[in-house]
């Protein structure tokens, strides 16, 4: 007689416990997209307390959401599950961030819910895309450089002639040579530009902060918008080797872009704060000084954002294109890096600036 087959132990496992112990973030939305139910990496991902967090209409979460109420009502009327990449956010702390969400709705007791995970995926694509960055601004400049050379050639040659033309001319007709003479001049400037610092850094032990209070003071000296200048200083980065003078003329660059982007009244804050094992153009640094200029002007046009620090390219009316790719070059021979956030009343750029020498290790 076959022995009858006992029933094996199963567990029955709680779907909140389990919720717990995701890393996701993971919301339920009634159809007033208010929150009715969310995980403990909620908190953590969206930077906010549990207390606000209950009861909370979803897109109050934000200071800013490019995503807005219409695709998660969508999802709830069509009662269809969909994804959304790269939603520009910034958190309830001030914090830019960006994030992927699935919506997926559901019914419970003959009512429809939408089960939300969000997931941060800011670090990654900010390393991403400081990668690609880096091989088109290498590219880019190579490319400036060629054509510079191109042009400088044939320029030399034309200032030459009508330099020559000019000896043989009356004094009503030099008048012309002046002229091919004096835009000839401006060409090779314009070029010279182009093709940016040819000196290597000159590294030497300075203060950080003291750089950035000269670039502020020179910023103020040329303020007809009277643009108000804060400061927010973290005292605990050290005196570490750079070269004050480029990092001097990269910070004025982008002081300078900001001013000319706010009308009057505008405010630029001028922060400075340490980074403890940040990588940069893929290698970890122990420590990086990052320093933030943020203004309050109307933003990058998002058409732009992706191409700002290319040559030429300008938001402004007029404007060479040359500051912020000048910049980012200095930063770049110094092993750093600038980066760029921007929405509307909103615009951070970030120079990061390894530190591998300090004057207390030496």
């Amino acid at each position: 007689m076959e022995s009858e087959q006992q029933p094996t132990n199963t567990t029955v496992f709680q779907a909140e416990q389990l919720s717990e112990l995701l890393n996701t973030a993971v919301l339920v939305l009634d159809q007033q997209l208010r929150i009715c139910f969310f995980n403990a990496a909620t908190c953590q991902v969206l930077a906010i307390s549990e207390k606000r967090l209950n009861g909370q209409p979803f897109p109050e979460l934000f200071q800013h959401c490019d995503l807005g109420k219409e695709p998660l009502l969508r999802a709830l009327q069509q009662q269809t599950s969909f994804a959304i990449s790269d939603v520009q956010t910034i958190l309830h702390d001030g914090h830019p961030t960006l994030l992927d969400l699935y919506l997926s709705p559901f019914e419970h007791q003959q009512q429809w819910y939408l089960l939300m995970e969000v997931r941060q995926i800011e670090r990654q694509r900010k390393i991403s895309q400081e990668n690609v960055q880096q091989h088109q601004h290498h590219a880019a400049r190579e490319l400036v450089r060629n054509l510079a050379h191109e042009i400088k050639n044939p320029l030399g040659g034309l200032r030459g002639a009508a330099q020559l033309l000019e000896s043989s001319l009356s004094d009503e007709q030099k008048e012309y040579t002046q002229l091919i003479i004096a835009q000839a001049d401006r060409l090779r400037k314009l070029v010279d530009r182009l093709l940016g610092p040819y000196r290597p850094p000159q590294q030497q032990f300075a203060n950080l902060h003291q750089v950035i209070e000269r670039v502020c003071q020179l910023a103020q000296l040329d303020n007809p918008a009277q643009i108000r200048f804060q400061r927010d200083y973290d005292p605990s980065i050290p005196v570490f080797r750079f070269d004050p003078e480029l990092i001097e003329q990269a910070l004025l660059n982008i002081v300078r872009n900001a001013q000319q982007a706010l009308e009057q009244g505008g405010q630029i804050l001028l922060q400075s704060r340490i980074l403890y094992q940040h990588t940069l153009n893929g290698q970890r640094h122990k420590l990086v000084a990052a320093i933030k200029v943020i203004d309050n002007g109307p933003g990058i046009p998002a058409d732009i954002r992706d191409t700002l620090f290319y040559p030429m390219v300008s938001g402004k009316p007029g404007g060479s294109g040359l500051g912020l790719t000048i910049a980012q070059t200095l930063l770049h021979q110094h092993g750093g890096w600038i980066d760029c956030d921007s929405w509307p009343g909103h615009t951070e750029f970030t120079l990061y600036l390894p530190i591998s020498d300090t004057e207390e290790s030496v």
